[in-house]
């Protein structure tokens, strides 16, 4: 008959050594998770920035497309900080003004008008704007620069040196900063057909 051995547990040094790896392992277990979440919520911020930049440039093609000439004020006027507008809208003719002030780049529309002398009222009171008036909206931040081109005869040329007559197309050159997540240079070119002119 053989001799029965005494069964043997571990040691208190195996077990320590065991919790000391499992600690580990749960740690870079954990430390893992919070990279996925963390790149989760980074990208889900991009794409919830970048699907509103979108929707500011729709809102932009939008206004371009419906400029509309009125004879009594310029169709569409550039100085640099700002573009002025006017567009068809459903109950007259709208002003609408996009500027940049400092990195904030804001549109402000103004209820709609249906006499000349509202318009032209409507446009000197613009030329004051300092961008706290009511309704402005801020649409963009971290906007370090916009350009804005015209297409007259078969060329794009700089809207600030170009002539007072109605462009074919325009064309938007934002620079974004990178501040909010979204940096790099957009480009966006909008059709201006040809539109009857309003009285």
């Amino acid at each position: 008959m053989v001799p029965r051995q005494p069964a043997r547990g571990f040691t208190l040094i195996e077990v320590l050594v065991a919790m000391t790896i499992m600690s580990l392992i749960a740690l870079m277990s954990w430390q893992g998770v919070d990279g996925i979440v963390r790149s989760r919520n980074i990208s889900q911020g991009r794409l919830e920035k970048l699907l509103r930049l979108n929707t500011v440039l729709a809102q932009w093609e939008q206004d371009l497309q419906a400029v509309q000439d009125t004879s009594r004020v310029p169709a569409l006027r550039f100085n640099g900080a700002s573009l002025t507008l006017t567009r068809r809208a459903a109950n007259g003719i709208q002003l609408v003004v996009w500027a940049r002030h400092g990195t904030t780049w804001e549109r402000w529309a103004g209820p709609p008008v249906t006499t000349a002398r509202a318009l032209q009222d409507q446009w000197q009171a613009s030329q004051q704007f300092l961008g706290n008036e009511v309704g402005q909206l801020k649409v963009a931040s971290n906007v370090a620069e916009w350009q804005l081109y015209y297409y007259v005869d078969n060329a794009w040329a700089n809207a600030q040196s170009s002539t007072s007559s109605l462009p074919s197309g325009v064309r938007l050159v934002l620079t974004l900063a990178g501040g909010d997540g979204l940096n790099g240079r957009v480009t966006r070119d909008v059709s201006l057909g040809p539109k009857p002119q309003s009285p």
